[in-house]
């Protein structure tokens, strides 16, 4: 498992905790759904850090 697994992990994990979906996640912190789903994508190894970023300031 590397970082960008465990990042994807941890995102489940709270979204789940909040009953909340990536799409909504995305929404309400100002990123596109479909950056979302991409960052979340098994078969893409990269992650912005902006990204993330935006998502933790939500």
């Amino acid at each position: 498992m590397d970082v960008k697994d465990v990042i994807v992990k941890r995102f489940n994990e709270l979204c789940a905790e909040r009953n909340m979906r990536i799409n909504e996640l995305a929404n309400v912190s100002g990123v596109t759904p479909s950056t979302a789903y991409s960052m979340m994508d098994k078969l893409r190894r990269d992650v912005s850090i902006r990204t993330i970023k935006k998502f933790c300031d939500r």
